[in-house]
């Protein structure tokens, strides 16, 4: 189904505004623009409110984050550079910053949507009119299961087709094909799906009304087939292998044991400021600083790197842990800066999930786990406390001797490049180690109330020392994680 949503702007410089009709919803509203400026300019915000999208806003650094039909789109004052889920994408003028908002340049941005997110918009500008055709997909997801006799690949779809309208085969390179008449589908979201089992790629494309997936196979398939679900909706598709050899079975214990996802996460942020300094430093901003340099580097190592959080947005403690098993990490390690009533204290320390053993652990876990009063929902950590704690702990035992190594590897990296005490490895019960589905560590790199630690935290230099510490460490981990999985 594709609905049509005709969205009209007049221009009026004379009270620098556009006027926005959503024919479909029946509303109207406005959007603001710089009067005697050469080219049309329009507000951000005011942009935002008319496609009803999320939007994040960092003053210090005069940026903004929108999204627009699932996509980042991220917007820099004075910058004529517009990065929409990380792509970097040049418009003819840059943005100007004013009062808290950004204007960009309205003709070179809507054709930038116009290519990458928003095919049906369609900007004339000498009519002063803007149509937007958006599309509502009903092929919305991906999802693959590796089976001992084969690969099962299930399609999310919005609404049941008819079996009439679908068709499947396999062509002569090894491509299987999927055709679904009727259907408008996420090419994006599809062409993103993790490939594994006998899918060796993915493509997805839209040709007129009908959609097509098609998927590369690594390995002869004997058979295939399809079938609808309808709780929940899906295209179910069946790829049938011979049983697994051996080799292949080793090859798979491999893959999931080679350590090639990292998640990163940047502790606090948004409303949440951490711990503050006495000359104001706050500790979100510092790990968030370190973080991006240490992602940046096992990036360039050949990592890919999941970002809890890469802005000044608030993330609630137990969504951090779900977004590494989503993203199927390798390995989470959050970054912290400590805080202490006593200002003379100094150091860092790395901690590991199981209840405090000491009382500074206690202390430390206390404070951090403190943040969940400022979340919209609580609910879900009422069972987190004293027993319930412990086996929530205890279901994590399958990768405690790894996290203990995590950790005093990120030790001994930290102590070659720090001249700040090294205060050891730490047990103490941190919400938002709770559920990581794999090797774990909180580092607090250092104390921010102690005014000393807090003007190194500052520097950038220092930031780089703890940024490459935490990368050795992990390529440290790596290597011995990885040494009994190269073959004879």
């Amino acid at each position: 189904m594709r609905t049509k949503i005709f969205i009209i702007f007049f221009i009026n410089f004379l009270y620098g505004e556009i006027h926005v009709f959503n024919r479909s919803a029946g509303t109207e509203t406005e959007i603001r623009t710089l009067p005697n400026v050469k080219s049309l300019y329009i507000s951000s915000k005011d942009l935002a409110k008319s496609f009803t999208s999320k939007i994040y806003e960092n003053k210090d650094r005069g940026k903004l984050v929108l999204y627009i039909s699932g996509k980042k789109i991220k917007i820099s004052g004075n910058s004529s550079y517009v990065l929409i889920d990380d792509t970097a994408y040049q418009m003819q003028q840059s943005a100007i910053l004013i009062l808290n908002d950004i204007y960009i340049p309205a003709e070179n941005f809507f054709q930038i949507l116009k290519v990458t997110i928003l095919p049906g918009l369609n900007f004339d500008s000498k009519k002063e009119l803007l149509e937007v055709d958006v599309v509502r997909f009903n092929i919305t997801d991906i999802s693959i299961e590796v089976k001992a006799n084969g690969t099962i690949i299930r399609l999310g779809t919005k609404k049941p087709f008819s079996e009439r309208n679908i068709s499947s085969f396999i062509n002569k390179h090894q491509w299987y094909y999927l055709t679904i008449a009727g259907a408008s589908i996420d090419t994006t979201k599809i062409n993103n799906g993790l490939t594994r089992g006998v899918i060796r790629q993915i493509e997805s494309d839209q040709i007129g009304k009908t959609a097509q997936v098609a998927f590369k196979l690594g390995t002869k398939v004997i058979s295939h087939d399809w079938y609808q679900s309808l709780d929940p909706n899906e295209i179910i598709i069946t790829l049938r292998t011979p049983l697994t050899k051996i080799d292949d079975h080793i090859e798979d214990v491999k893959e999931k044991w080679r350590l090639d996802v990292v998640v990163l996460d940047a502790g606090h942020g948004g409303k949440d400021p951490g711990a503050i300094g006495k000359y104001g430093t706050m500790e979100k901003d510092v790990v968030l600083d370190i973080t991006k340099r240490a992602g940046s580097l096992l990036e360039k190592s050949g990592i890919k790197v999941i970002y809890t959080r890469e802005e000044d947005v608030f993330v609630p403690l137990l969504n951090r842990t779900k977004m590494a098993n989503e993203a199927n990490g390798k390995l989470f390690v959050s970054i912290h800066a400590n805080a202490n009533k006593n200002r003379k204290i100094q150091g860092f320390e790395t901690f590991l999930l199981r209840p405090g053993k000491s009382e500074d652990a206690i202390e430390v876990a206390s404070r951090e786990n403190s943040v969940i009063s400022l979340e919209e929902f609580t609910d879900q950590y009422a069972d987190l406390t004293g027993e319930a704690l412990i086996m929530a702990t205890m279901a994590q035992t399958m990768f405690m001797k790894e996290s203990e190594d995590l950790a005093a590897i990120i030790q001994m990296e930290l102590d070659k490049r720090l001249n700040s005490p090294n205060r050891g490895v730490k047990q103490a019960g941190f919400y938002v180690l709770i559920g990581a589905s794999m090797p774990n560590a909180l580092v607090e790199v250092g104390f921010i109330s102690n005014p000393a630690e807090e003007k190194r935290l500052k520097q950038s230099s220092h930031k780089q020392k703890i940024a490459e510490g935490i990368f050795e460490a992990v390529k440290h981990f790596k290597l011995s994680r990885e040494k009994f999985l190269v073959s004879e």
